[in-house]
């Protein structure tokens, strides 16, 4: 809050001039028909904007020598004084200048002909030298209102629940409140029932968390952390709608991915491209003018079993997101999908769009959609590889280098297993177009499963183990990315750099943020975790020369 106060302190907004003030209009009296007050009969006084100069000028710093106490004596006095006194004080306010820097009138009424004027009488507002935090707070999210706090306090905490001790700001700027205090009972009993106080008391102004308690040095008597309470409007919580850009946005990504991925289709046909586009492609010292494209057009047909087979895994990958949230009545945004022409598409973003109610609900929905694009990945790869091995029953074999096999660890392995030493060790391949889809999917779903940010291993982390562990796995994921060991290729690079850009931030807690989520499921994710680092930490020269993956003396 201190950071966002002084940069808004030192922009040009606060630092106006005396000539840069706000006006707002103040109704002028008629001589006809008018009441004891001067205003015409029956005509409606809008105090809105009188309120809006009241709220601001109460945080207004006047540098005229006592013209701040001044104001402020004049405020208490208004917010004591009766509706007469406000109105007549609405009129004597062009005489105040004098008195205070905070107001000035246009133009004096006594001076103005009645009836007749040539410029509207205005207020003027300055602004040289405004509270800045109080700014931000009236700028900020809606904070809860405090007499609900108190009605909280008052019917919901006691001997039998929650023994309260004190409050703290919750929230990413302080607008909610924490209730920090004593467990008197099974938290998740207790938690219930404040969940159903507040909908009784409040409807569904309110959404209420229960979370760690901040900076506790001890666990609770009955086992488990500390907790306490967080209390947050509910549109200051809960996910906003998905606008029509992001539609847009979303359909011109997903049209782009599908043109990544028949590159990738094409650029697996690298043995029967014509010699001058490859060439221009993958030599760095090539020169001359670029080839003709129209050259490629007869392999975007062969091409289309690799685009579809990438393209099917991703969405087979966000129809398991979809299956495990909607029993749980968990909401998810559109897929943005990321298109990347080495592997046809680096994943998709899927938002949360409702409050995940517990820890287990968010490590089932995230792991689901990684657990069936890997399912479909190693079926498509294992399928392919059999299909390679018996090429008197496959058609359309494609041939690739023999050293793309030492990318991976685990899959040139299995690639190893099954096409024999004979096939790997020699300057190129014959595998079946299942196998690069199913390889690169197995790719695509590795980098989600990383454990940083709000991507599906972050999430499933943050799950499992809460936030604290999830800052920790992430720091080191970075400098793995950094320093090309996870994975050991080009990819490190733009892959850190995506995450960087629009993953980096952990997802937002759980109402229940505090119940464990079970052994198996600790289990589960620390087994995936394993599997990720085999998949993308490649085959090193001694161990691919010794097993006969690729040949080491090629490159």
């Amino acid at each position: 809050m201190a950071a966002a106060a002084a940069a808004l302190a030192s922009s040009p907004l606060v630092h106006l001039t005396a000539a840069a003030r706000l006006r707002l209009p103040r109704p002028r009296p008629s001589p006809a028909a008018s009441s004891r007050w001067g205003y015409p009969r029956g005509a409606y006084l809008d105090w809105r904007p009188l309120r809006r100069c009241d709220r601001m000028r109460r945080f207004s710093v006047d540098e005229g020598g006592g013209g701040g106490e001044d104001g402020e004596k004049r405020g208490e006095e208004e917010a004591a004084a009766p509706v007469e006194a406000k109105v007549g004080a609405a009129e004597e306010l062009g005489s105040e200048r004098s008195r205070s820097g905070s107001f000035s009138s246009s133009s004096s009424p006594s001076s103005a002909t009645p009836g007749v004027s040539s410029e509207p009488p205005l207020l003027s507002f300055s602004v040289d030298n405004i509270d800045t935090v109080k700014l931000l707070e009236l700028l900020g999210p809606e904070k809860v209102d405090q007499a609900d706090v108190k009605a909280i306090k008052e019917k919901f905490f006691g001997y039998t629940t929650f023994w309260l001790t004190r409050e703290e700001p919750f929230g990413d700027l302080g607008e909610g409140v924490l209730f920090v205090g004593n467990l008197r009972g099974d938290r998740e009993e207790i938690f219930g029932k404040l969940q159903r106080q507040l909908r009784e008391l409040t409807g569904d102004k309110y959404n209420l968390f229960m979370v760690e308690e901040p900076n506790s040095e001890e666990d609770d008597p009955r086992g488990g952390p500390r907790v306490s309470f967080g209390l947050l409007r509910r549109e200051v919580s809960e996910p906003g709608p998905t606008t029509l850009w992001q539609y847009v946005i979303s359909l011109l990504l997903f049209l782009l991915t599908v043109f990544s991925c028949i590159e990738l289709g094409i650029a697996s046909k690298i043995s029967s491209l014509p010699p001058d586009i490859v060439s221009y492609f993958t030599d760095p010292n090539a020169t001359g003018p670029p080839p003709d494209m129209q050259l490629l057009l007869p392999f975007v047909e062969s091409a289309l079993p690799v685009a579809y087979g990438v393209l099917a895994i991703q969405l087979f990958h966000e129809v398991g997101h979809f299956l495990a949230a909607y029993p749980k009545n968990v909401k998810l945004g559109i897929p943005f999908f990321i298109p990347n022409f080495t592997l046809g598409t680096f994943g998709s973003i899927t938002q949360f769009k409702s409050i995940l109610p517990d820890r287990k609900t968010m490590f089932d929905v995230s792991m689901a959609g990684p657990l069936a694009g890997a399912a479909l990945s190693f079926s498509m790869f294992s399928v392919g590889l059999w299909l390679s091995s018996n090429p008197a029953g496959a058609t359309d074999l494609v041939q690739v280098p023999s050293n793309l096999f030492q990318g991976s660890l685990l899959l040139g392995l299995i690639s190893r297993a099954i096409l024999g030493y004979s096939a790997l060790h020699a300057a190129t391949v014959s595998i079946h177009p299942l196998v690069i889809a199913g390889w690169c999917g197995l790719t695509t779903t590795a980098f989600n499963m990383l454990p940083v940010g709000c991507l599906d291993g972050g999430r499933g982390l943050q799950g499992a183990f809460g936030k604290d562990a999830l800052f920790g796995f992430g720091l080191t994921t970075y400098s793995l990315l950094g320093l090309g060991v996870v994975p050991g290729g080009p990819l490190s690079l733009p892959w850190g750099l995506y995450v960087l850009l629009c993953q980096r931030t952990p997802e937002k807690p759980c109402l229940d943020d505090v119940s464990d989520v079970g052994t198996w499921r600790r289990g589960a994710l620390i087994a995936s975790v394993f599997l990720v680092v085999l998949i993308l930490i490649p085959l090193w020269d001694e161990l691919a020369e010794d097993l006969g993956v690729g040949l080491v003396s090629s490159f």
